[in-house]
């Protein structure tokens, strides 16, 4: 057995929806039962000893291990880190003695505790006000309702006005492909209902369309930051995978949640190695709704539709296909869903279809060919529509929203006559969709540039070499990626897709090699002619690319 990691959760979690802490252990199944078992006869006493009688013990079991947390007050997070950690020495052969531990862990807890702010939480929570917690700030109410104290500053409970630290509508999109195209397309539509959105994306976190920082934040440290902002009218918080496993949701409260799909992607780090584990992660942002709060689902897709079987939830299903069953039977049931019918985005409530605008119109869905953007427009009117944004400000959202106004994601270019379509995708299934976008725009050729990270299994990055081939393509060029190798050897990943394309039908002199993401487009361009289309598959490069290529663009208009 081998302790992976310890680490403080922050808010609602995978495991639960309590603050507190959690060790990661790596063990064999049979191990797990037992390990788990006797870490709690540990902390059984060393709880008792330290006077936590009211905190508990959760485990959640793994592939290849298990995570046990531990509850703790918000003041003593870091020391119940120790507290596990001392009850995981405890349990191997460490020769110190209970009391021994009890000594570093009560200096843990005294060094950490705060009276005033615990005192602060718990009138908050009296008053049903929102709060925000890091190591520095505190805050109370959100968005244009929040003020922020510094944690050792912080205002005597009496004097505080409870009733002006009111909440704004947050909203919580997840899933694996097309969250960030979907947050964006929301923040449009509430900027065209004339409110100020902030957001946050694993590209960027910005307030009322201005950039605030570019970088992922798309964890709990970029929500509070925007939930922070006095500006901030309506928070729409892209939530991913690493920020929900490491620490939890920022906020213990929600207005509706998204969760836009579950597939391949980023699978293989501990407490994320299936689909199934990938899911429950995901499904974290559940646990901020209450009442009659939205949970809007993909209906398309099979884990998604399953897992909604065992919710308390609200469901509101989405799907491009109106004869969908799932989504066909929730709504004559009298449930809500978002769909295309008669050729219009539509929002079904009470049985009845509302249109909302031709689905052709709005620019990221290419005049309808792109059918993964319809979806992710259905998702997003489903979203704004829980966060009290009208149809019709829906619908000038839609219609304002650019494909150059989603960097990286159906960015497409002109170059000498030849079209570049460049996107972030990176794994199959988002490739796929890609792919069928790419085969229905009017091309005499296809070439494609991509490459593939190191960390996906051989089978995997194969299975995306062929998936490729089979929309007719007449160049493939494979991109190195060191910055992606994650463990392989340079030339590696090559090998595995250039061996699936020739066994999915391409010759030799259909794949090329190039030493990197711009390399390989420049010589697809060379090999290019007016009437092409080059698919760029950027990934480390695509800032770079989408620069040079608008560049280029200027130049051939000028």
């Amino acid at each position: 057995m081998e302790l992976l990691d310890c680490r403080r959760l922050t808010g609602p979690n995978v495991v639960w929806d309590k603050p507190g802490a959690v060790i990661d252990i790596a063990c064999d199944d049979a191990e797990a039962g037992d390990a788990i078992a006797g870490l709690a006869d540990i902390l059984e006493p060393l709880l008792a000893a330290l006077g936590w009688r009211n905190e508990s013990l959760a485990a959640r079991k793994c592939i290849g291990g298990f995570s046990l947390a531990l509850s703790a007050p918000m003041d003593a997070l870091y020391a119940a880190t120790e507290i596990l950690e001392a009850a995981w020495n405890l349990h191997g052969d460490c020769d110190d003695s209970l009391e021994d531990k009890l000594v570093g862990v009560r200096s843990a807890i005294a060094e950490e505790s705060k009276a005033a702010l615990t005192e602060l939480l718990r009138q908050a929570d009296r008053h049903q006000t929102a709060w925000l917690l890091d190591d520095d700030v505190v805050s109370l109410g959100l968005g244009r309702h929040a003020k922020s104290w510094p944690v050792r500053a912080l205002p005597g409970t009496a004097a505080l006005r409870w009733e002006s630290f009111n909440s704004i509508p947050v909203g919580l999109i997840t899933g694996t492909n097309g969250k960030t195209t979907t947050s964006r397309l929301v923040a449009n539509m509430v900027a065209a209902g004339g409110r100020i959105s902030g957001l946050t994306s694993t590209d960027w976190m910005a307030v009322g369309g201005a950039i605030i920082d570019e970088g992922d934040y798309a964890g709990p440290g970029g929500a509070r930051t925007v939930l922070r902002d006095q500006r901030v009218d309506v928070a729409v918080l892209e939530t991913a995978r690493g920020g929900l496993l490491r620490r939890g949701l920022a906020v213990r409260r929600a207005d509706a949640a998204l969760i836009t799909n579950i597939s391949e992607d980023h699978l293989g780090d501990f407490g994320s190695r299936s689909l199934e584990e990938l899911l429950e992660i995901k499904w974290t942002v559940t646990r901020a709704l209450s009442g009659d709060k939205p949970l809007i689902l993909n209906a398309d897709d099979a884990m998604l539709v399953a897992r909604a079987q065992n919710t308390d939830a609200r469901i509101v299903f989405f799907s491009p296909d109106a004869d969908n069953k799932i989504l066909a039977q929730h709504l004559s049931a009298g449930g809500d869903a978002c769909s295309v019918v008669d050729g219009a985005l539509a929002r079904g409530a009470n049985g009845e279809w509302h249109a909302i605008m031709p689905a052709e119109e709005p620019p990221i869905t290419f005049s309808g060919a792109a059918r993964h953007n319809i979806a992710n427009a259905l998702g997003a009117i489903a979203m704004a529509h829980a966060l009290g944004v009208p149809d019709e400000a829906i619908a000038r959202g839609l219609r304002q929203t650019q494909r150059g106004d989603n960097p990286g994601r159906c960015n497409l270019y002109e170059v000498d006559g030849i079209k570049v379509l460049v996107d972030f995708a990176h794994n199959v299934d988002a490739m796929r969709a890609l792919f069928q976008l790419a085969r229905k725009l009017p091309a005499k050729r296809r070439l494609l540039c991509f490459g593939q990270a190191g960390d996906r299994p051989d089978a995997s990055i194969a299975e995306l070499a062929q998936s490729a081939w089979q929309i007719g393509l007449d160049l493939v060029v494979i991109s190195e990626l060191e910055k992606y190798y994650r463990g392989r050897e340079p030339n590696e990943v090559y090998a595995i897709m250039a061996k699936a394309l020739r066994e999915a039908g391409a010759d030799a002199s259909q794949i090329a090699h190039s030493e990197d993401e711009m390399a390989a487009l420049r010589l697809a361009l060379q090999e290019a002619r007016p009437g092409d289309l080059v698919i760029m598959l950027a990934l480390a490069a695509s800032t770079e690319i989408r620069a040079w290529l608008k560049d280029k663009e200027q130049h051939d208009a000028g």
